[in-house]
């Protein structure tokens, strides 16, 4: 996959994001040519999100923006530029700005926050998304409202860590029976649930919202849960609504469908990051990773691509991480095809890991608190295929690794 149009194209790159960003200096570092375009519907300049969720909204850090000199890149950086139609026949798509023409489009517009429905202009309101999210958070964080979290997912942990750190009355509204009921199985999950009256927060479960007033939050059968402000936190969903109608394959859940190259069902159309679902040769499905690590893996894969110098299929081990409660939680792999759970020390003590195991004896995931050697390791044996000894496994005193059959 070479070529002169590669090389002289021009790539528009729809999103400034992680994977928006890296797809540029990619690009770059495998000697694309051509002329970049990246176009970022915020005003800001692009900055990264996790910290988001810890520096910035603690005070700590004003802002997370990417320490790149999109100058020196070569890179023309569009600035508070809506994307919002894609016409592959012209090679063009529609924006605020007018149409613009592509050799090759990258889609990389990530994933946005669900809301809760009929609240999307309740000023009490709050997602955890962009830098204008978290300085209104930060506001509610100063006044020491009281707030009540909607959704006990990694956002709501991460959040009601830091509404307690700032002397926030915290109440926890999941709508499950546990914590991370879409991440984690009930038994995994379930003992988490006492970090959060740990750090004097009140979770709730089988709690359903039904509306939210100026000063309650009112569940399922009348009942009004005080709240001076409200952070929802109960999923995101690529976007990809301005797609619809371009002919482009759009998965189930909304995901822009690529192959194991990154590219799309429309010629000369890729995508990356949170917005695009792939094969995965390891687990045998597709996947949809909402992690920043598939964000900064992926664009090298796609660079590779877009200037033929290679065209290794993707398949990373997702990866994906949370600082929650004074714990470091980490999680490699996908468990959704396991045969086996085996844990690595008790759920009640500080620190413990936990590794799911396909029938034939491979390590498919593995989620660590405060065992980060676990991780690193189990990471290695996941990408590698290894079988492991469930017996020696179990030992916590052992390191991962010397399970290996």
């Amino acid at each position: 996959m070479s070529g002169d149009r590669e090389q002289q194209g021009r790539v528009v790159v729809v999103g400034a994001g992680m994977a928006g960003v890296r797809t540029v200096v990619a690009l770059r570092e495998e000697g694309y040519g051509g002329d970049v375009v990246l176009l970022g519907e915020e005003p800001h300049a692009p900055y990264d999100r996790p910290p988001l969720s810890k520096s910035v909204l603690l005070g700590s850090a004003e802002t997370s923006a990417f320490d790149v000199d999109f100058a020196a890149l070569g890179t023309e950086l569009r600035l508070g530029v809506r994307a919002s139609g894609l016409r592959a026949a012209a090679h063009e798509i529609d924006t605020s700005e007018g149409p613009l023409g592509y050799d090759h489009l990258v889609l990389a517009t990530g994933a946005a926050p669900v809301r809760l429905p009929g609240t999307a202009q309740h000023p009490h309101v709050h997602l955890l998304h962009t830098l204008d999210d978290v300085r209104a958070l930060r506001e509610v964080l100063a006044r020491r409202a009281e707030v009540a979290v909607v959704g006990a997912g990694w956002i709501g942990a991460e959040f009601t860590t830091a509404a307690r750190e700032a002397g926030c009355a915290v109440t926890v509204l999941e709508a499950t029976g546990h914590p991370l009921s879409g991440a984690l199985p009930a038994e995994i999950a379930a003992p988490m649930a006492k970090w959060y009256a740990e750090a004097g927060a009140r979770l709730r479960t089988g709690s359903r919202v039904a509306a939210v007033e100026d000063t309650a939050v009112v569940l399922e059968g009348g009942e009004r849960v005080p709240a001076d402000a409200v952070l929802v936190g109960i999923g995101a969903r690529p976007v990809t609504g301005w797609l619809e109608g371009s002919g482009i394959d759009l998965a189930p859940d909304g995901s822009v469908r690529t192959d194991a190259w990154l590219r799309t069902s429309l010629p000369d159309v890729h995508a990356v990051g949170d917005c695009a679902s792939f094969p995965s040769r390891r687990y045998g499905r597709r996947l949809l990773v909402h992690h920043w690590d598939n964000a900064l893996q992926g664009p090298q894969t796609l660079a590779g691509v877009l200037t033929g110098e290679r065209a290794e299929p993707y398949d990373p081990v997702p990866y994906f991480w949370s600082e929650q409660f004074g714990r470091f939680v980490q999680y490699a792999g996908d468990h959704a095809g396991a045969s086996r759970l085996v844990w690595r020390g008790a759920p009640d003590g500080p620190a413990w890991s936990v590794c799911w195991l396909e029938e034939d004896g491979r390590l498919a995931a593995v989620l660590a608190v405060g065992r980060p050697r676990d991780l690193a390791q189990g990471r290695k044996l996941i990408a590698s295929g290894a079988t492991l000894d469930p017996a020696l496994l179990a030992d916590p005193a052992r390191p991962l690794k010397t399970a290996v059959r």
